[in-house]
This record gives C-alpha cells, sequence and structure tokens, in this order.
C-alpha cells in the first residue's frame, strides 16, 4: 500500500519530540537519528518546524487539548503528542485541517484514532481555537524566573529568529544590508528576513560574512581592535567570535575540547579567510605557553537564552543543570584570570537567562579574583540596549521585538591590576 504523501515528515517531527522529552536531547543532537530517512531539505526543515513549534507553544497546546477531553491524557500519552504535532500545524504553520488529519492519524496506528480525531476537529473549528500571543512558559521556566521576568520574556518566543549576519569588513555595512535586503544595528552587522537559505546568499562562498546573533557578537565587540596583541578564545567553536576577534586585528587562539566543533571552526576560517591558532584541549587541564592580552570566555551553560530558536531548551534545563553549569563556568573563569597579562582584559559571556550563570556569577569575580570591574558603556552597545547600573549588560528575547528580537545573553568585563 503506498504511504501517505508527508507521513515520514510528521514521523520525523514526532520522533524528534522524543528524543527531547524522554532522552533530554536537544534538537540539534537529535536530528541525525531521527531525520535519518528524511532526505530532501524542505522536508527535513518541515520536520524541524513542527517540533519546534510543538515545543514552542505546548502549554499552550496542551490546554486546549484539555479544553477537549473529559479525562485528561497523560502527559507521555502518544495520542497527546500526536495531537499537539497535529494541532501545531493547524493554528501556526497554517497547515489545512484535511492535511494534518491525512498525515497525523496514521501515527496512531492501533491507538486511539478517533478521539484523535474527535479533538482535532473540536478545537480548529471556526473560532473554536486561539493561541495567545505570545508563548505561556512551562510552569517549573516561570517560577524560576518569577512573574515579571516570565512577561518580559515571553512575547520574544512567539516566533523563530530572523537571520543575523556578522561581517567581515564592518566598513561594508550599509552597503551590504541595501545588497541583501536587509537591515542593520550596529557596524558589522546585517538582519535578512527569516527563512533565507544561508549557502544561496551573496558571497558566502567568498566569506564575507557569517552567522551570528546581534546578542552573540555583543562579546567580542567589547575587546575592540586587537592592533596585533594576544587574545584566547575560550571554548572558541564553531568560531563566531574568533572570527570578530581575527577581524578586528587579534592574534588569536581559539580552543575548545571538542574535536568535531573545532573542525567546524577550521571549516569558517578556511571560507573567511581569516587566521587565528586553534587547540584543542580542555581548558581546565590546559598551560599555554604566553599569557595574554584579552581572554574572551562564552561559557558553556543551560543556553536558555537561546530558547527562541532552540525551543527544547524551555522544557530539557532545571536546577541540577544550572548548578552543574555554575561550577564549571567558576572554574574557567579562575583559570583565565591566571592567564592575563597586567592590564589584559576578560570578557565573560553566557546565552543563559540565568541569574546563577550570569549575575551572580559576575558578583562571584568582583568578590573572589584578583580582577577590576570595566564597565560596559552605552556606546559600545547596539542602538536600544544599555548597560545595567553594575556596568554588565543583560539581553533577553523580550527585547527589541519590534526589531525582530534577539537572543539572551549576559556580558561583564574586568581588567587585570598592573600592580
Amino acid at each position: 500500500m503506498p504511504q501517505t504523501p508527508g507521513l515520514p515528515v510528521r514521523r520525523a517531527a514526532l520522533r524528534l519530540l522524543d528524543a527531547v522529552f524522554r532522552r533530554g536531547e536537544t534538537l540539534e543532537q537529535a536530528e541525525g537519528a531521527a531525520l535519518g530517512d528524511i532526505r530532501k531539505a524542505p522536508d527535513r526543515a518541515l520536520a524541524k518546524a513542527i517540533a519546534g513549534e510543538t515545543l514552542r507553544w505546548l502549554t499552550d497546546l496542551d490546554a486546549l487539548i484539555d479544553s477537549a477531553t473529559k479525562q485528561n491524557l497523560p502527559d507521555d500519552a502518544k495520542a497527546r503528542m500526536v495531537l499537539r504535532i497535529m494541532l501545531a500545524q493547524a493554528l501556526r504553520l497554517d497547515t489545512p485541517p484535511h492535511a494534518v488529519i491525512a498525515t497525523g492519524l496514521p501515527l496512531l496506528a492501533g491507538g486511539p484514532r478517533r478521539l484523535a480525531h474527535g479533538v482535532f476537529s473540536a478545537l480548529v473549528k471556526p473560532g473554536r481555537s486561539v493561541l495567545p500571543e505570545a508563548p505561556t512558559l512551562p510552569e517549573r521556566v516561570a517560577e524560576r524566573w518569577g512573574a515579571e521576568k516570565t512577561a518580559a520574556i515571553a512575547p520574544g518566543l512567539a516566533f523563530p529568529p530572523e537571520l543575523d549576519l556578522a561581517l567581515k569588513d564592518a566598513a561594508e555595512t550599509e552597503t551590504r544590508a541595501v545588497a541583501m535586503g536587509g537591515v542593520t544595528f550596529a557596524p558589522g552587522h546585517v538582519r535578512l528576513p527569516r527563512g533565507a537559505a544561508v549557502e544561496s546568499l551573496a558571497d558566502y562562498k567568498a566569506g564575507d560574512w557569517w552567522v551570528q546573533d546581534l546578542a552573540a557578537s555583543i562579546p567580542a565587540r567589547l575587546l575592540g581592535d586587537g592592533a596585533g596583541k594576544n587574545a584566547l578564545d575560550l571554548c572558541a567553536a564553531p568560531g563566531g567570535k574568533t572570527m570578530q576577534l581575527a577581524a578586528a586585528s587579534w592574534n588569536v587562539t581559539a580552543l575548545d575540547s571538542s574535536k568535531r566543533r573545532l573542525e567546524l571552526l577550521k571549516d569558517n576560517l578556511k571560507r573567511t579567510g581569516l587566521k587565528a591558532s586553534p587547540v584543542r584541549a580542555d581548558a581546565l587541564t590546559w598551560e599555554p605557553k604566553h599569557r595574554f592580552d584579552a581572554i574572551l570566555i562564552d561559557a558553556p551553560c543551560t543556553a536558555t537564552g537561546t530558547c527562541r530558536r532552540h525551543p527544547d531548551v524551555l522544557h530539557r534545563i532545571g536546577k541540577g543543570q544550572i548548578a552543574e553549569m555554575v561550577e564549571l563556568q567558576r572554574g574557567l573563569v579562575a583559570k583565565a584570570a591566571e592567564w592575563l597579562n597586567p592590564g589584559g582584559v576578560l570578557v565573560y559571556a553566557v546565552c543563559s537567562l540565568e541569574a546563577e550563570e550570569g549575575e551572580e556569577q559576575a558578583a562571584w569575580i568582583d568578590a573572589e579574583l584578583d580582577l577590576t570591574p570595566a564597565p560596559i558603556m552605552s556606546e559600545e552597545l547596539p542602538a536600544g540596549l544599555a548597560p545595567t547600573p553594575e556596568g554588565w549588560l543583560r539581553t533577553h528575547p523580550g527585547m527589541l521585538t519590534d526589531q525582530g528580537g534577539l537572543d539572551g545573553f549576559f556580558v561583564g568585563r574586568w581588567v587585570k591590576p598592573l600592580g
């Protein structure tokens, strides 16, 4: 019997979600196995979009499902997960209901198809189901962040992000923004509408730019021009910040422990023609041959600040993972402080929305390490952003939403005393 067109894509989306909820994997980690039989790029993109929108709106989709059943389905019931992806397609991806039914019900072979059909049909009747303007975040996330912070961040999660590019030559910013049909918020930055196929964009092969979220580009900006001085990019792969530093005339040592990610960094350097010295090592045991004038630590973290592009983090991360990251981050910062030349600058950054990984780490650095705060200034930041009273930077996805938003980052800067 011929297979229903589109059914393999929905099965792949279901496998992606299963990997997140049952094995705690990221969507990226799950792609290899979950999308193994999906060959065409548009089909792979659709499977990821279905899974992503399901995760983004999960709390609200569950509320709809529960409103249409006499007894709530168990959280791990396959029927609930299938209904989630069916509703995500109908309500977020504008898939016609008949196509959703045709590709959704076969996923419940031997299961409660009639129940799923009835619930879905009831919920997609005209005027029956409307999702809120902003997603309702999972309860444990809202408890962790507090009501005010949660309300501020949620509007930035309603849509996947647009595409930010970092330019090798900041002098070309205005010209490239016009030529590519984008906008710019800072020197060396261009933002394009979401959905652009990266490798088909102008000058991709020429290596004149790379993909990098606007917020992710800020830490390296805070080190300024290198003028041939030595910089260490700690936890460097896949290389966005390394390339920024190299383009700003720093002699960059790019350290990372992951062989696979370091290969990506090398590929990016080759494509852009920028120079750096990649080193594969564990930063906690590595000893440099010389000291550095600047060290950038984009530290391993829970990455909750990337939730608008990786909504799986909203459902995977808890207090246990946060505590593990805090300990690792402190070890890295303590090592880095030893490797700085007197007068050298250290920038600490995490793409996390957790205070334990950001503000609390900065306070720990102030109290425990021989480093002097070097406050971030408003004129160093893209328009619309401002430092905190302490001289740190805190961004989150609810900021600049009228311009497309940005990831959540915490950034602080310190100087090693001369004496």
